[in-house]
């Protein structure tokens, strides 16, 4: 199966509208069957270069999930790192800041987290709630302790988008490759995906009555990430928008792209030297007596 993920990475520089942006697309997959195929496929071919990542110990991954509640960050995290060995993949999930955190400044608390060499990490949401949700609630500011001179909405933003994207090329001449994801997720959609969240019990404790709220500023959510994807999509930190109503489709689809980044570093296993081998093969003659 040839996925082409060309269409799903905003191409740099450009405008990004999101209400152009499909949330669903023609299914990938032709049959349940054959996405759990695919999908195997693709959990294998990622499962031995995250061992190849590791063990030639000269890159790191991060890949970033951001969208709007039920949009299905957490099932594609579940699904499509199933088969990657837990020591060599971690997942930090970012909520509401904690005082500490919030007493520095608002890349510090991410920081903390960041994969090392040979290692996948995953933020699901990041650094770029503080250019999107705290955009939308800007009242949220107040709480930062930030100086009065820095909450000038004509440069906050900018100077926090410049803040990012040197950071994420700062991580690039570093050996971290970053991958980040917007799930692009249709207003109706998320109507069936709370009423599922209500109807089945076992879904109840995902949803309060906090999600309802934030629904209710749809639109400011999807200008400020209109403006985030813009302002931080980069070569070396690209943006997918991928569609996120179809929950198997949006999977291929970052699974491909993740597989395609890292057979793009062109990773070896640590080549021995002939002393090396000497030493391994006298070894093996003693455990073989």
């Amino acid at each position: 199966m040839n996925i082409q993920t060309k269409g799903y990475r905003i191409a740099e520089g450009t405008t990004v509208d999101l209400s152009k942006r499909p949330t669903r697309v023609k299914n990938i997959y032709t049959s349940k069957k054959q996405y759990k195929q695919v999908l195997k496929q693709h959990i294998e071919e990622l499962s031995d270069l995250q061992r190849l990542l590791y063990a030639s110990n000269r890159y790191a991954l991060l890949l970033i999930f951001q969208a709007m509640d039920a949009a299905g960050k957490d099932s594609a995290i579940r699904h499509v790192m199933s088969g990657v060995n837990p020591q060599g993949c971690q997942v930090f999930s970012f909520k509401h800041p904690s005082v500490t955190e919030l007493d520095h400044d608002f890349l510090w608390r991410t920081s903390q987290s960041l994969p090392e060499r040979g290692r996948i990490g995953i933020f699901n949401r990041s650094y770029y709630e503080e250019v999107l949700i705290v955009r939308v609630h800007p009242e949220i500011l107040l709480g930062q302790g930030l100086p009065d001179e820095l909450l000038d909405e004509k440069t906050l933003w900018q100077d926090r988008y410049r803040s990012i994207v040197d950071l994420e090329n700062h991580l690039y001449r570093n050996g971290t490759r970053i991958i980040k994801f917007f799930l692009h997720l249709s207003e109706e959609e998320q109507r069936k995906r709370f009423l599922q969240r209500i109807d089945e019990p076992e879904k109840n404790w995902k949803f309060s009555l906090a999600d309802m709220k934030e629904r209710k500023y749809w639109k400011e959510y999807m200008q400020a990430y209109e403006a985030c994807l813009h302002a931080t999509n980069t070569e070396t930190a690209p943006w997918y928008v991928v569609p996120a109503d179809d929950k198997k489709n949006a999977r291929l689809i970052i699974s491909h792209v993740i597989v395609e980044t890292l057979k793009s570093l062109n990773m070896s296993y640590p080549t021995m030297t002939k002393a090396r081998q000497k030493e391994l093969q006298t070894i093996r003659k003693r455990l073989a007596k």
